[in-house]
């Protein structure tokens, strides 16, 4: 369902990219958050916790809950799923079926971080992974009920970048948090991260170089062109498949100099993992399951349900540039941070109004 990776290019500057995979389409907003601009964050059972933006972000967001005429969405419902801020954070929530489960007691009377607003405390606070750490080991999270999902527990785990290369994953597993250091900067979803880090262990024998001849006997065997070297990863769609090749792409792929080049071999790394709909399929009646969205249309009339890169996003972290694109488009929509700065109030724009537009900095100041 998701498969993120930092790219470094020849000088060391990191480039952070990701997919988002689902059945259906969603009502994705993209909100740029001033510095300034005042969070909360609500747990039943506790007081709420109050945080005042110190950065600006840019992220991709969806609503917690479902809208009614009565109660509206509004910008307090509208949680981060994947961010950049003023800085060079990055923020990703991907999917974790595994969370869910019991969690530890939390005085009655301490102020308690939902899950869902870690991308918003995490962007609109702190620059780097290392002060993102160590806030998280004086702040209680707890996993949230999420209604609009049916009522299961936050089924995400979350990555953090910073401009530096560091990375880390913040992971509930049966209800039980960690902060892994993640030394290879790519995450997908279950098992969970240190499972994906053991698996590792499987593939030493990779290499980008071909070994394009060999002898058998008296045999001389010879590869009809190149390519050879990747015949060791694994194929499939699965989390744990595209794990392994997410290492090996940002492991491997050139380490051109120029920013600009970099964003493009990002891109092109990124494109491996891209999905169309249809090429895996489930039928209700084989027992797959999906994420079901209350309020939407999950495509119960159809035969069956097909995962799809709903969208990529690259970010680029040394220059604060943003990146965007849907299913329905090739190329990406950019946004400029640094030009986003003097903002002091939220901006919005629905993502499905970016297809076609290349510079979306000035759409977003005007909306």
């Amino acid at each position: 369902m998701c498969t993120s990776l930092n790219y470094q290019d020849a000088t060391g500057r990191s480039y952070f990219g990701r997919t988002l995979e689902m059945t259906v389409d969603l009502p994705y907003q993209t909100v740029y958050f001033p510095a300034g601009w005042s969070f909360t964050s609500e747990m039943e059972g506790h007081p709420a916790l109050t945080y005042e933006g110190k950065h600006g972000f840019l992220a991709v967001t969806m609503p917690d809950r479902v809208p009614s005429t009565a109660s509206p969405i509004g910008l307090p419902d509208l949680k981060a799923v994947e961010g950049l801020n003023d800085q060079g954070l990055t923020f990703s929530l991907l999917s974790y079926p595994s969370a869910g489960g019991p969690q530890q007691a939390v005085e009655v009377t301490r102020a308690v971080l939902s899950a869902s607003d870690l991308g918003s405390w995490a962007l609109a606070q702190f620059a780097t992974v290392a002060e993102v750490k160590s806030a998280l080991a004086e702040q209680p999270v707890m996993l949230q009920a999420l209604a609009i999902l049916g009522g299961i527990e936050s089924p995400f785990h979350y990555v953090v970048h910073d401009a530096t290369g560091a990375s880390i994953v913040i992971e509930f597993n049966r209800g039980q948090m960690s902060v892994h250091d993640n030394p290879v900067g790519v995450m997908t979803n279950g098992p969970e991260f240190t499972w994906h880090l053991t698996n590792l262990d499987n593939y030493t024998f990779l290499s980008n170089v071909d070994q394009s001849a060999a002898t058998f006997g008296g045999y001389q065997a010879a590869q009809p062109d190149s390519g050879i070297a990747t015949a060791g990863l694994p194929a499939s769609n699965t989390s744990v498949g595209r794990f392994v090749r997410a290492v090996y792409y940002a492991q491997f792929a050139e380490k051109v100099s120029d920013p600009d080049q970099a964003v493009q071999t990002l891109a092109h790394v990124m494109n491996n993992f891209d999905r169309p709909r249809g090429i895996t399929i489930d039928y209700p009646q084989k027992g797959g399951g999906q994420l079901e969205v209350a309020g939407l249309d999950g495509g119960s009339g159809e035969a069956y349900a097909t995962e799809f890169t709903c969208w990529t996003n690259l970010s680029d972290l040394d220059r604060k540039l943003f990146f965007l694109r849907d299913y329905h488009g090739m190329n990406y929509t950019k946004f400029d941070l640094t030009k986003l700065a003097g903002l002091k109030q939220p901006k919005v724009v629905p993502l499905a109004k970016l297809a076609g537009i290349a510079e979306a900095t000035d759409l977003l100041l005007a909306a």
